[in-house]
């Protein structure tokens, strides 16, 4: 199996070469990249089944690979690289094979990869569909952090994401209240763009499927569930009209 590291510390990238042939004897170490064009060209030249990719790089991103690439010319997978637990949720979203977390720990790399080669046996590793499904079903997920990991919540039981300062409280439909230390434009950031859940407010995220009334008096707002009252920005409420399909006077 043909594996392509693209890591900007020499030091990394080195671990992840020691590791790889002590832990992972099938797989071949074919080019080492320092940032993400010589990623890219190294990709095209070389046609790996699998990139250990750094997300924090000068320059680039390592979240903005697939931008570089056609849908029919992604055939390799990608484990992600990064020392910042909150780009999970990117990788999440990415359908990346994995992420580690650095310092990188042999259990965890060879654990990655051992997952990797079951999906390369059976022959459906060719991720020709890994940016395309951002809107498959299978994504209509999101994972918040908490103490001690991730909560991975369906976004069509998310009724509403209110912002509280630099936290927010997310409220589901099994009645529960999620408090994650992030913003409401880090939320938003992260949800797919075919998601049902709608920036209304500064402060309010929301799911159009719970929403029963919408009131434009008092400044305009909406009652979700006929029971919670979440205001709407005046500029947001033709937009909103135009997303519920609401019957119009001829």
């Amino acid at each position: 199996m043909n594996v392509i590291i693209i890591e900007d510390e020499k030091h990394a990238r080195n671990l992840i070469v020691n590791l790889l042939k002590e832990h992972c004897p099938n797989v071949i170490v074919i080019a080492e990249c320092e940032n993400l064009p010589d990623g890219v060209k190294a990709i095209r030249k070389h046609k790996p089944d699998l990139i250990f990719l750094d997300i924090e790089m000068p320059g680039h991103s390592g979240l903005e690979l697939l931008d570089f690439f056609e849908e029919d010319e992604v055939k390799f997978g990608i484990i992600f690289t990064t020392a910042y637990n909150q780009y999970a949720l990117q990788a999440f979203k990415m359908s990346a094979v994995d992420y580690l977390l650095k310092p990188l720990e042999s259990e965890d790399l060879k654990i990655a990869v051992e997952k990797f080669t079951k999906q390369f046996e059976q022959g459906f590793l060719r991720y020709k569909t890994l940016k395309t499904n951002l809107n498959s079903d299978a994504n209509q997920k999101i994972a918040i952090p908490t103490s001690n990991g991730y909560k991975v919540i369906e976004l069509d039981k998310i009724i509403l994401i209110k912002a509280d300062s630099n936290y927010t409280e997310v409220f589901t439909s099994d009645d529960k209240t999620h408090l994650v230390s992030r913003t409401l434009k880090n939320f938003e950031e992260t949800l797919p763009n075919n998601s049902s859940l709608l920036r209304v407010h500064k402060s309010f995220i929301v799911n159009k499927n719970f929403i029963t009334d919408i009131v434009k008096s008092d400044g305009g707002y909406l009652l979700m569930n006929q029971k919670t009252q979440v205001p709407v920005s005046s500029d947001k409420m033709s937009y909103l009209i135009e997303e519920l399909n609401i019957v119009k006077r001829k």
